[in-house]
């Protein structure tokens, strides 16, 4: 045998290796997915050592589905990203039943054809946990995903291999390709357990088990997360092929279970709401015994074809709702009332509360909001409060107790200063917030910073807040674009940034001023109103930052999403002078993409994810949308094109694929549409491929994709 040649097994030690993985397969069902074991644990381990034995004798025996890489053992670097095939959204929120009556009645108005007696909800206890999509490839378990930001998400196979009732290989009838959701945590015995553990050997205690298995989830060495109590129940499905179809959520469900997976504790099929309001009750009684930390409850209608009617809205799908359960609520000293200055000048008022423990968090603070809550709610400095955390996340101040009142309480007074700069503050008529009027306030200049650079803004790799505010106080920044303008000595003076990590800070600022598109760009400005998704309808429809600043309040309320408030706060905003100062030096930058513009004319047209043409300064703007479709000297073939991508590329994930097509000009789009110029199909690209033929759309393979991105159009003659 030569060097570095596998040893071959005999014929009865491959034998015994397979029947050994499918007892070892079948006795962790029992176990760990339907909680009735056959064997003692003792016996479980002995066949586990046998099978040991046997693959390091033979590391041909070892295959991708063995229950010894349970084990763990891989260390990676870094947790690399990957595209999801079909978005995990998030889901919308009711608080009461009157609220999940509202909710109904709404679905009826989209459903005109459905009465009321004939929809049946699918319930499952929402689990407080971490969502994430499992990738089965012809029954053999591939890949993780975590749900990330609903498009991309971090890859964490070798640790979710390790997760002991997560099957390696399925069960029952095996598509060619599925992906299983569902939501990894750890049980409330088995995570007092955890800590008991983690006390004993002086680690750090968890705070509660969602952050428990969030953080072994995303461990880099998955040993680490094999030695966690983490389990995995299934929730649904995003893409699956080779399968039959379903007509019912519940029928689907029952096929994931079959396939292997453990799905919620008293999930249930409610055949009216009335049914479902007796389901949701018992499940409010019998909480607190519950394994599981829970936030609420799911509620999915059950026909699969009316939840394919109901469709999605941007965020959220239609047909499926959170049930949430009351906040707890506990009482606190309100100790003081502090403010903060916002980017757009608000002044926030802040109750500084004595420590309580909430639902398992201790909260020390609560905003206020405005100074009409303070007074609604007859708030005083001193005041013994009720304190709940909203949806179980945020906390608020419910209401004091004034029969607790011992005569010492002050009644706070808004301030007629800013408390950052002591300049002038101003409340508008109809608004409840109030405002410094100073521009150049530090506070306002900070928050505008820190927004710029953060997820919601231009999203710029390594530059956090903490970042920003130490620029600030170095006095190195006096708007948010000088950032493009630092030199390293700059930022070499700071705390902890050594070479390496201005070079990495350098790279993030030059791969921001060439790539960044214009909705990234109209959201990180701060214009009040304008979040994420109106930033990429205002691209959509004027192409660039130009156009945008010029457009009077007609032509902005004609954009979807934008009625005569945000109109006209976004008008104010292109009128002030400091903004047109930082709108020239952002020009002067270079940082000044372009988008192709939509009519407004057709709101009712699939808005591309990214719009957007790269910024080059000699590039001449062409008004016409025909013109940039025809291409531009030195342009990708790509460039002025939509493009879709489908099915599973060999040498790019989706979203490296996806920024490729945006550098060379591209629109990427989510859906097939009449409007998609091309479709680039990997392996297995299902029904996206069949719409696209039969709409006329240009098929390309990767290997195509990949030329036209590389390779410029020949320069059109005069």
């Amino acid at each position: 045998m030569k060097d570095g040649e596998a040893k071959a097994a005999p014929e009865d030690a491959a034998a015994r290796a397979a029947r050994l993985i499918a007892l070892l397969e079948h006795h962790g069902r029992r176990y760990h997915v339907l909680d009735d074991p056959e064997i003692s644990d003792a016996e479980y381990d002995a066949l586990f050592m046998e099978l040991l034995g046997l693959e390091e004798q033979y590391p041909v025996l070892r295959s991708p589905h063995s229950p010894t890489l349970r084990v763990g053992g891989e260390i990676l670097e870094s947790l690399p990203s990957r595209a999801h095939s079909l978005p995990m959204y998030s889901l919308d929120n009711v608080f009461s039943l009157g609220e999940g009556r509202e909710y109904v009645r709404k679905l009826l108005r989209l459903l005109p054809d459905v009465d009321e007696s004939s929809l049946s909800f699918w319930m499952e206890p929402k689990m407080d946990g971490l969502a994430m999509e499992l990738i089965y490839e012809r029954g053999i378990f591939v890949r993780a995903l975590t749900r990330g930001d609903g498009l991309t998400g971090e890859e964490v196979t070798g640790n979710m291999r390790t997760v002991r009732n997560v099957p390696l290989r399925l069960s029952g009838s095996v598509p060619d390709l599925v992906e299983v959701r569902g939501e990894v945590l750890i049980s409330r015995k088995d995570f007092a357990a955890l800590n008991a553990r983690q006390e004993q050997s002086g680690g750090k205690l968890f705070a509660n088990p969602r952050n428990a298995a969030a953080g072994s989830v995303r461990q880099l060495d998955s040993s680490v997360a094999a030695r966690r109590p983490l389990r995995f129940l299934a929730y649904g499905t995003g893409r699956v092929e080779g399968a039959k179809a379903w007509s019912t959520q519940q029928e689907l469900m029952f096929w994931i279970r079959d396939l292997g997976f453990e799905i919620a504790p008293k999930a249930g099929l409610c055949l009216s709401f009335a049914a479902l309001e007796q389901w949701w009750n018992s499940l409010v009684t019998a909480r607190d015994s519950f394994p599981f930390e829970l936030d609420g409850a799911v509620a999915k209608i059950n026909s699969l074809a009316l939840q394919e009617k109901l469709g999605f809205t941007s965020r959220a799908p239609r047909f499926a709702v959170a049930f949430k359960f009351a906040a707890p609520r506990a009482r606190a000293k309100l100790l003081d009332i502090s403010l903060q200055v916002g980017r757009t000048g608000a002044l926030t008022p802040v109750a500084n509360l004595s420590p309580v423990n909430v639902g398992g968090v201790v909260v020390r603070r609560a905003t206020l909001h405005n100074e009409d809550e303070i007074r609604a709610k007859d708030l005083r400095i001193g005041d013994t409060v009720l304190v709940q955390r909203a949806g179980d996340v945020i906390p608020e101040v419910v209401a004091a107790l004034p029969e607790l009142r011992d005569g010492t309480e002050k009644v706070f007074i808004f301030p007629a200063h800013c408390p950052e700069c002591g300049g002038g503050v101003f409340r508008e008529k109809g608004e409840s917030a109030v405002r410094c009027l100073n521009r150049a306030c530090p506070a306002v200049l900070r928050e505008s910073v820190k927004h710029f650079v953060s997820k919601a803004g231009l999203d710029i790799q390594g530059w956090g807040g903490k970042l920003a505010e130490q620029l600030l106080r170095a006095k190195l920044l006096s708007s948010p674009a000088d950032i493009f303008a630092l030199k390293d000595e700059d930022l070499l003076g700071l705390e902890r940034q050594g070479e390496k990590s201005v070079a990495n800070l350098r790279a993030a600022l030059e791969d921001t001023r060439r790539n960044c598109t214009l909705p990234r760009l109209i959201s990180a400005l701060g214009i009040r109103h304008v979040g994420e998704e109106t930033a990429k309808a205002l691209a959509g429809e004027f192409g660039s930052l130009d156009a945008l600043s010029a457009a009077d309040v007609e032509a902005l309320c004609r954009v979807r999403d934008v009625g005569p408030e945000v109109a006209a706060s976004i008008r104010d905003f292109f009128l002030a002078e400091g903004n047109r100062r930082l709108l020239e030096d952002l020009r002067g930058q270079g940082v000044w993409p372009e988008a192709r513009a939509m009519s407004v004319s057709e709101p009712e047209r699939e808005m591309p994810r990214q719009m957007l043409l790269p910024f080059s300064p000699d590039t001449e703007k062409k008004g016409d949308m025909a013109e940039e479709k025809s291409g531009k000297a030195g342009a990708s073939p790509l460039y002025g094109k939509t493009i879709l991508f489908t099915g599973a590329l060999s040498a790019l994930s989706r979203s490296e694929a996806s920024r490729l097509a945006e550098k060379a000009g591209a629109g990427v789009l989510s859906g097939v549409s009449a409007r998609l110029d091309y479709l680039v199909v990997g392996d297995s690209p299902g029904s996206k491929l069949r719409k696209a033929e039969a709409l006329g759309v240009g098929v390309l393979n990767e290997e195509e994709f990949l030329r036209m991105v590389n390779a410029p159009v020949a320069p059109e003659k005069a």
